[in-house]
């Protein structure tokens, strides 16, 4: 994979169970670039937050609405594109800090953005009021460097002996 790009798109009605679809269809992306297991766990948990997020937030619930997902591997990176067309957040700085809802009296818990910023290497949020949010994750996978090392060692091995 070291020097191409490759991606998939998809758009997926915002339905709850569509949430597990989406993570489990990043995830099986992803194998392309060999992560390890703690690499693959963050990304699902990161790509379920971003896609609940707009079920519950963007649509609040909303089922006839779509959530857009561009996934990009790259050399040793994934990257993630979560965007609806839904209601965008009036103040983004807020909606980042740890803890916020406007869902109290759902119990949520407010961490949707802070856990995508812990499991993922880079984060960014682009959101307009009435037109939308934008997530963009990036996760750089180790295993993959740690592949390609083991490929070029075998190379190299091959070479010698051959």
């Amino acid at each position: 994979m070291i020097g191409r790009e490759n991606r998939f798109f998809m758009r997926l009605s915002a339905l709850s169970e569509n949430e597990s679809f989406a993570r489990s269809s990043v995830a099986a992306f992803a194998l392309t670039l060999d992560p390890t297991l703690e690499e693959l766990s963050d990304i699902k948990t990161a790509v379920s937050e971003a896609v609940t997020n707009c079920i519950v937030h963007a649509y609040e619930g909303a089922e006839d609405k779509y959530i857009d997902m561009t996934v990009i591997a790259a050399n040793d990176s994934l990257t993630v594109i979560v965007k609806d067309e839904g209601c965008g957040i009036e103040d983004l700085d807020r909606a980042l800090t740890p803890f916020f809802t406007t869902k109290q009296e759902e119990e949520r818990s407010g961490m949707g953005f802070t856990i995508m910023k812990t499991f993922m290497d880079e984060f960014n949020v682009i959101s307009a009021k009435g037109q939308g949010t934008q997530v963009t994750m990036t996760k750089f996978i180790r295993g993959a460097r740690d592949a390609q090392s083991r490929r070029d060692a075998q190379i190299d091995r091959t070479c010698q002996n051959g």
